[in-house]
């Protein structure tokens, strides 16, 4: 399967799709054994690209033995970012995207997607609201905005597994106070289903707690994510759901300290 935008199918007309990608260059943001992420500039415009080679037998089986479903090729991605188009849920934008073989463990792939610029990772953008609390719009804008945006997510089928605030990236260029736009990006573990078991909605809720912990929110604010996310009154929701609100806190909380456990520098 190869989809490739007007300016990719102009820029590679009569090329193979699969060897210009490969031969791609740019600032290395992550490599593996089987996959690259990296950005790169084309007639003055950025972009990231994944390049996706076979994850190997033995990686597979050893995400089966953890029950875990493992990612073959950048169609994950490409088939999450799709999703959230359709649920109106900002993410980032497809300009190519291949996938090539049958054997599970041999696949190749790539997906290329366009810059977002002028953005700020909400981790970056909240780390001093503990010391510097923010305007208290600006801050409710946000909560309901992720609650939100996680809420629509997870009713449609929908979970990140990787879940934290780094991952959305507010448009910082764009005045708040008209509205919040801040795309998730990095869905390459998303998971699609008709309805999500609710162990991923636990991990992907409590990633997000987990990684607002020392942002200075108080439970008032806690208590309006709850209240967006679950889609019922504050009342309502801490009669019905209390269970799960607990097994939230004490995931994100068990999270917190392995994180502090992990050496510094």
């Amino acid at each position: 399967m190869i989809y490739l935008n007007p300016d990719f199918q102009a820029l590679w007309s009569g090329k193979d799709s699969f060897t210009e990608a490969f031969q791609l260059e740019g600032e290395i943001f992550r490599s593996v054994k089987s996959r690259r992420t990296f950005r790169f500039e084309l007639n003055g415009k950025g972009y990231f690209a994944k390049v996706h080679h076979g994850v190997g037998w033995g990686e597979i089986f050893k995400s089966l033995l953890q029950f875990k479903r493992p990612v073959l090729s950048a169609r994950n991605e490409y088939e999450a970012i799709r999703k959230l188009e359709q649920l109106g849920v900002a993410t980032m934008k497809v300009t190519a995207f291949g996938e090539r073989g049958k054997n599970p463990a041999t696949i190749e792939s790539f997906i290329i997607t366009e810059e977002l610029v002028n953005t700020a990772s909400l981790e970056d953008f909240c780390r001093d609201w503990k010391d510097s609390p923010p305007p208290f719009a600006l801050k409710k804008a946000l909560i309901e905005y992720v609650a939100s945006a996680v809420c629509t997510l997870h009713r449609n089928g929908v979970n990140h597994r990787d879940c934290y605030i780094c991952h959305f990236l507010l448009d910082t260029s764009r005045d708040w106070k008209n509205g919040i736009h801040a795309p998730l990006i990095d869905l390459h573990r998303a998971q699609l289903r008709k309805k999500t078991p609710r162990r991923w909605v636990v991990k992907d809720v409590a990633g997000l707690y987990f990684s607002a912990m020392d942002n200075g929110l108080t439970q008032r604010d806690h208590f309006r994510f709850m209240e967006i996310y679950s889609g019922k009154p504050l009342r309502e929701t801490l009669q019905k759901d209390t269970p799960f609100w607990r097994t939230v806190e004490k995931t994100a909380r068990r999270l917190y300290a392995k994180e502090q456990r992990k050496p510094k520098g």
